[in-house]
């Protein structure tokens, strides 16, 4: 391969590479964007009294399978008997 070859393959690389650089510093500025506007939420729902542990548990168990959350559960009645929590 000639140098004009080698030169221009170069500056195809190097300008495909700025424009993944330049979507990803984007995609982490939104990104920064919606946490602050989730931290707003949270502090919304805290000021009208809602409890912050209890929204993030209900949050959390939203993502998961609804088998995996009755298994997990289950699990923690199993332990809860165990310890005479029940």
């Amino acid at each position: 391969m000639d140098q004009a070859a080698e030169q221009d393959r170069y500056n195809v690389t190097a300008a495909e590479l700025r424009q993944f650089i330049e979507q990803i510093e984007q995609l982490e500025a939104e990104k920064k964007d919606i946490a602050e506007q989730i931290r707003e939420v949270y502090a919304e729902s805290k000021a009208r009294g809602y409890d912050q542990k209890a929204l993030k548990t209900i949050i959390g168990l939203r993502k998961k399978d609804k088998d995996e959350v009755a298994e997990q559960e289950a699990i923690l009645e199993v332990y809860k008997e165990a310890l005479g929590m029940n």
